[in-house]
């Protein structure tokens, strides 16, 4: 009894000790520049939001966050590199929905398993797309949307930045909820999309708002609708999808953190609130707002049940749209 008694009085000691370390580590880290990796070119909507945490975090933890762009393959290059990097809190990864919750049913072979080698942080921001048709087009609204369809017997097509993203994934989504048939279209990026939606060479685009905005500003596209749950600031008077007769609708391009598994959950925690932290501050906010994006940070277990909920949807979407990327 005495040597069993040695022993639980061994393990607690052992547990103590990991709990003091761990403790003592999450109020020293970061002690060294910090790595953050974007998995898309400079210049894009995530790149953005990264520099806006950069511009921010850095001063308050006294160490440099430092943006790398890490580009390819549908953002699973960078994804991968922090998947493989060190669990020590110096390598970050901030993902789109693309590499964590579409990639793995768009890709038949994934450098990562997304679901055990990140671990979610928090999510970071989140922007809607936004329905619009050219402004000749007779689609006023989301009822006249489906008039359209019904009169062209299905002959119609929607446009989006390339396959499996969220912009051709919200087309899909609409397909099936209103049980109706229309046209996948992909472009090269959201610029070639929005030139041939004016030029009428197809019938109707989920776009990034911002892009969208100079146009539907000058009357040359009309903005039917929002894809997320809640209206845009940018477009406060559009109505979202899910109150025009499609409850529940919701396609968003969102930001999030993620780190590699094994890191410490002091750190995951410091993270977390860090970057709740920075939410209300009136710069960063009209910096992701330019990009029709808000401040929307989830704590860890709530992110990591939403990017569970995000993955299921997408891939169900994937599955019926059939869409590969290889």
């Amino acid at each position: 009894m005495r040597r069993l008694n040695l022993g639980y009085l061994r393990i607690g000691l052992l547990s103590l000790l990991t709990s003091f370390t761990l403790t003592v580590f999450a109020q020293n880290y970061p002690e060294k520049p910090v790595r953050l990796i974007v998995p898309f070119p400079p210049g894009g909507a995530t790149d953005v939001v990264a520099r806006a945490l950069s511009a921010k975090l850095s001063p308050i933890w006294k160490q440099q966050l430092i943006v790398e762009n890490k580009p390819g393959a549908g953002g699973n290059i960078g994804a991968d590199l922090v998947a493989k990097s060190s669990p020590d809190g110096y390598t970050l990864l901030l993902s789109s929905p693309a590499e964590v919750a579409i990639n793995p049913s768009l890709y038949s072979k994934m450098p990562y398993d997304a679901s055990k080698d990140l671990i979610p942080v928090s999510k970071v921001a989140s922007a809607p797309l936004v329905l619009v048709v050219n402004s000749s087009s007779p689609i006023k609204n989301m009822n006249d949307l489906l008039q359209f369809i019904k009169n062209k017997k299905g002959a119609v097509n929607f446009a989006s930045s390339g396959t499996g993203g969220p912009q051709h994934l919200a087309g899909e989504l609409f397909k099936s909820m209103a049980n109706v048939s229309m046209t996948h279209i992909p472009y090269k990026g959201g610029a070639p999309a929005i030139t041939d939606l004016l030029g009428g060479q197809v019938d109707l685009f989920f776009a990034g708002i911002p892009p969208a905005l100079p146009h539907i500003n000058s009357g040359r596209l009309r903005a039917i609708a929002i894809t997320t749950l809640n209206r845009s600031p940018l477009l406060p008077n559009i109505p979202t999808i899910s109150e025009s007769g499609f409850p529940g609708f919701n396609i968003e391009n969102w930001q999030g953190i993620f780190v590699p598994a094994g890191t410490s959950n002091n750190v995951i925690q410091f993270l977390a609130t860090s970057i709740n932290s920075i939410s209300n501050d009136k710069s960063y906010y009209e910096t992701l707002s330019a990009q029709g994006a808000v401040p929307s940070p989830l704590p860890p277990k709530e992110f990591a049940m939403f990017v569970q909920q995000e993955t299921q949807k997408y891939s169900k979407l994937v599955k019926e749209s059939g869409a590969k990327a290889d």
